[in-house]
């Protein structure tokens, strides 16, 4: 298949579907409710950036999620942020399942946010979180390396979505032991390529930076957003904004996050 059949271009004068950015909804009570989880007792500023970017990007509720090692520090700074069982050194631990598991069926979609911290016992609780929680699961920063060494149950998971470092997405393709190789010194048409192989093989969502480029993957399908200003701290607020735009216009995963790009990144 030629790559033009499957590989669209957008810029933020050219939205390719401008018909979402002037349809989402104004009532709060029709903008969908979105659960984010992270944070541990050395940082939380991903779940904080997170709420943030979600209320920007236009979501009805937002509920932060945070260890109860966090509790004295974080205070009131989190007005809508709820607390669920820590390790003794401030991670979640495998007893938070009891409590993600509730507030996650509340919601319209989950986000990972990260600033998870490296916890043997935050690695279980997510396995069997993924596995219980069937509905939109977006998951970026230190949360994807959780999943990185053993990505088979993920990349299978409907409705997940991976907003990724570069060297996150070449790791998760290795050890998944798909074919095709993703290097750094590849260009935007073999990348484009391999990404349209890989969410064709696997009902995964990708987000992804090469090049100062945004890429999206999705059923094979893949945008490219070229960067006005290249970021380096880009994760969290894509994923924030792919995570409302996608439960607000959930049969269209591809175009929701494509637009998703275009708002976090402040180019539309």
């Amino acid at each position: 298949m030629q790559s033009d059949a499957y590989w669209q271009k957008q810029t933020g004068s050219k939205p390719l579907f401008s018909d979402l950015l002037w349809s989402q909804p104004e009532n709060r009570a029709l903008a969908g409710k979105l659960l984010i989880i992270g944070g541990n007792l050395f940082g939380f500023a991903a779940p904080a950036e997170a709420y943030n970017e979600t209320v920007k990007a236009g979501i009805g509720i937002a509920h932060v999620l945070l260890p109860n090692a966090t509790k004295r520090l974080v205070g009131g700074v989190l007005e809508t942020g709820d607390y669920a069982a820590s390790t003794p050194s401030g991670s979640f631990s495998q007893s938070a399942l009891g409590e993600l598991l509730p507030h996650a069926l509340w919601a319209d979609g989950v986000l990972l946010a990260g600033d998870l911290g490296r916890n043997s016992e935050t690695a279980i609780l997510l396995e069997k979180f993924t596995a219980a929680y069937h509905g939109q699961l977006t998951i970026t920063k230190d949360a994807a390396d959780y999943f990185t060494l053993a990505p088979q149950a993920l990349i299978t998971r409907p409705e997940t979505t991976l907003v990724v470092s570069f060297a996150q997405l070449q790791k998760l393709a290795t050890t998944a032991k798909f074919p095709q190789p993703f290097v750094f010194s590849m260009d935007l048409l073999r990348l484009v390529e391999a990404l349209h192989n890989l969410t064709r093989m696997y009902p995964i969502n990708i987000v992804v930076k090469h090049l100062a480029t945004i890429i999206v993957a999705s059923s094979g399908q893949v945008s490219t957003t070229k960067l006005v200003t290249d970021k380096d701290i880009w994760r969290v607020a894509v994923a924030s904004h792919t995570a409302v735009w996608w439960l607000q216009n959930p049969a269209k995963p591809y175009e929701a996050i494509t637009t998703a790009v275009l708002t976090a990144t402040g180019d539309v």
